[in-house]
């Protein structure tokens, strides 16, 4: 079996599983909690310099982008956001994967989206190995308070994910989910 002279952030960027405590890795995970933590301390009357730490700090976001401080997220260069987006307080993205967010999506406070995902095996986990799996969000989405959203899940579009919930697998269109495992209870139209 040939060696895999892959980086980490290769084997990353691949979807594979990576060792997270790698030189590059942190290297990447320091510098967005350096524009994060500016971002965190800004002011309300600074809308422009919050603009551009978040336009340096994703990979896509357009100018009517709003968070309101705290935001934490691992890479950062991960999370594409579309138009009209809207998070609260305290939401969190660890985007080890992409995470694609729609246009017209609101986020409650406390929302946070996983893509990370450490492995079942206790050694490999120990060992600081995790790997990440997309999380994919469409359009005219509603996330109520303390939402969590686990790595892989799509989420349709015209979708209200009540408070509280954890979404553990994909929703179609205009479904109402609610729950811990989330659930839809029914349909918008």
């Amino acid at each position: 079996m040939e060696k895999d002279t892959r980086t980490e952030f290769e084997k990353m960027e691949a979807g594979e599983m990576f060792w997270n405590s790698d030189a590059k890795i942190g290297e990447l995970k320091k510098h967005a909690r350096r524009l994060a933590d500016r971002f965190n301390a800004t002011t309300e009357d600074e809308d422009q310099l919050r603009l551009s730490l978040l336009k340096e700090l994703f990979g896509d976001c357009d100018d009517d982008i709003f968070i309101k401080p705290p935001f934490h997220c691992d890479y950062g260069f991960h999370i594409h956001v579309g138009k009209n987006f809207f998070a609260n307080f305290q939401c969190v993205m660890l985007d080890a994967a992409p995470i694609t967010i729609g246009d017209n999506c609101l986020m409650g406070p406390q929302t946070c989206l996983y893509t990370v995902s450490h492995p079942m095996d206790s050694k490999t986990r120990i060992a600081n190995y995790v790997s990440g799996q997309p999380i994919t969000i469409g359009d005219n989405v509603w996330f109520g308070g303390n939402c969590i959203v686990l790595p892989g899940v799509n989420i349709g579009n015209n979708v209200v994910v009540g408070a509280g919930s954890v979404v553990t697998k994909d929703i179609p269109d205009n479904a109402v989910v609610v729950g811990n495992p989330a659930r839809i209870i029914r349909y918008t139209t």
